[in-house]
């Protein structure tokens, strides 16, 4: 096992590796930007190293200082968390050169994936359902609409390099087609540095549903089950459970094998191991491969309280060679959990609510699990995600679950700024979440204030 960790994250995925990390005897090294260091992770850590100033270019995302970082502190590994290095590829191969062991999948892996056309191609041949779309990037507008006709309307313009809902943008017709391709082309260039863009049939309702991977560097490859993904805004997830509400109590067991065995095949087709996910969309009655991530995501405590397992510490484990010892037949679901992305952020009009946390007062009580990246005093900048917490609450039953999280998210006292925890109470009140009705487009026609 690892003899000190870096860690090269911010906020509560740098604490939550920090803690799993000390838990299992290894040294900590906490790396962190000018508008950060006075916040928890920092002094948490064993050691902590400014990186610099407080764009993320400047410091997160800065890979030589990184570096400079575990070697100066003599750090043996590094995990990325997830955002800013995480599924570089890049940062991967520089790790290993410097004889330091990257906390995720083999850099040839996350390659594999990162063209999300050329991972469809991959998945496609391994058997694995993919949205129809086109194989390769489009070249110009022109070969679009030639491809939507072909696909029909609606469709999806992606871009090849992107991730997060950056450069996606649907069209109902040729003439919005043109406007969003040039949309979606320029904001890839912006965002990932590269034009390619590809277009899918795009689904207007359908569930976004995701299944965790874990597997070792000896060929054992398993699935930790399903999360939903369902409730979004703008293409990025606010509420996250497992089960998935499609599959609860047994329901749906043919599709859910589908699901399961497309995922590991999807997986092996990448040659990948540590944890991954691998997402579907569900719509009249099949699913359909979108993408891989390569990294650890937001919402894995869901699946963490409901199957026992740590996901970081077998990350970890993996990382440093050893089997992975959890059979397939080991994974069962254990009753249900809910996780909220606890924003700071206006809960009606979503505009960003940086602020000093003058009050911040976490809940408590049963089968509650609050991962924070903030103290009360600390105070939330606009330099990053607006995220400043995740709510996770379990129970026996969705029904249970939901009734715990009303009551977590009602003693959640934040003063100072405004959080989105108003638009979390909207949803769970809401009948038809109650009654897992789930899609992508649930914000728009439920939850309003």
């Amino acid at each position: 096992m690892f003899k000190k960790l870096l860690i090269a994250n911010r906020g509560e995925i740098s604490r939550r590796i920090n803690a799993v990390a000390k838990g299992m005897g290894i040294a900590t090294v906490a790396v962190y930007s000018d508008a950060d260091a006075e916040l928890p992770f920092v002094r948490e850590a064993d050691e902590a190293v400014r990186l610099g100033p407080a764009p993320a270019k400047d410091s997160y995302l800065n890979i030589a200082a990184i570096l400079e970082a575990a070697k100066s502190t003599g750090a043996d590994a590094v995990h990325p968390g997830y955002g800013f290095v995480s599924e570089n590829a890049e940062f991967a191969t520089a790790c290993k050169a410097a004889g330091i062991t990257f906390v995720g999948p083999p850099p040839e892996a996350m390659l594999r994936m990162k063209d999300k056309s050329q991972a469809r191609k991959l998945v496609a041949a391994a058997g694995v359902p993919v949205v129809p779309g086109t194989e390769d990037v489009l070249p110009d507008v022109q070969a679009a609409l030639a491809a939507a006709e072909s696909i029909g309307y609606p469709v999806l313009c992606k871009a090849a390099g992107g991730g997060g809902g950056i450069g996606m943008a649907a069209a109902n017709n040729p003439a919005e087609l043109e406007k969003v391709f040039r949309q979606c082309t320029d904001r890839a260039k912006a965002a990932f540095g590269r034009e390619g863009v590809y277009i899918e049939r795009y689904f207007p309702a359908p569930r976004h549903i995701e299944v965790q991977i874990l597997g070792d560097h000896h060929g054992n490859l398993i699935h930790c089950l399903e999360r939903e993904c369902s409730i979004q805004r703008r293409h990025q997830k606010v509420v996250e459970e497992a089960p998935s509400p499609l599959f609860a109590d047994g329901r749906n067991a043919e599709l859910s094998q589908k699901l399961f065995t497309a995922a590991i095949a999807a997986a092996r087709s990448f040659g990948y191991a540590n944890a991954g996910t691998v997402e579907f969309l569900y719509s009249d009655g099949d699913i359909y491969f979108i993408e891989m991530n390569a990294r650890l995501q937001v919402e894995h405590p869901v699946t963490e309280l409901t199957t026992g397992l740590d996901l970081i510490a077998w990350q970890l484990r993996i990382a440093a060679g050893e089997k992975l010892t959890v059979k397939q037949e080991d994974v069962k679901r254990r009753g249900a959990a809910l996780e909220f992305r606890i924003y700071a952020e206006d809960p009606v009009k979503f505009f960003p609510s940086p602020g000093p946390l003058k009050v911040y007062q976490a809940p408590t009580g049963e089968g509650v699990r609050l991962d924070s990246g903030y103290a009360e005093g600390n105070t939330v900048t606009p330099n990053y995600d607006p995220m400043i917490a995740k709510l996770i609450v379990s129970g026996a039953t969705r029904a249970e679950a939901i009734e715990r999280s009303i009551a977590a998210l009602k003693d959640f006292r934040v003063e100072g700024i405004k959080t989105n925890i108003p638009l979390h109470l909207r949803i769970l009140q809401d009948p038809v979440f109650r009654a897992g009705d789930l899609n992508t487009r649930f914000l728009e026609h439920h939850a309003k204030p």
